[in-house]
């Protein structure tokens, strides 16, 4: 499998469009689109920024071999990581008291 074909997976993974990945690596859609396809090849660069904004694994990434994600983080939790990472500090401060208050309502607190 080739690297466009896992950066893919990738963003199935988190369960984002393309042009949403796009966004959070800085980059248009069609560059994403171009990769994923075998059009164009991932630079290092986008290499490197998917690797830091979604936790996947470097050796995965580049190789195929070993785990999608690093280990210490889920997919979901890379998601939740990259929203919060694209508000502002405000937006971020209100989103972990809404997340609090969830994981006291799911915990029965409430």
């Amino acid at each position: 499998m080739e690297i466009g074909q896992r950066i893919k997976e990738v963003r199935k993974a988190v369960g984002i469009t393309q042009v949403k990945f796009a966004n959070r690596i800085a980059v248009v859609p069609s560059y994403i689109s171009e990769v994923e396809n075998g059009v164009r090849q991932a630079n290092e660069r986008a290499i490197r920024l998917i690797i830091g904004e979604f936790n996947v694994s470097d050796t995965w990434l580049r190789t195929g071999r070993g785990p999608m994600f690093n280990e210490d983080i889920s997919a979901v939790l890379s998601e939740a990581m990259g929203i919060l990472k694209s508000l502002d500090e405000h937006a971020q401060k209100g989103a972990l008291k809404m997340l609090a208050a969830l994981a006291e309502v799911s915990r029965g607190k409430r």
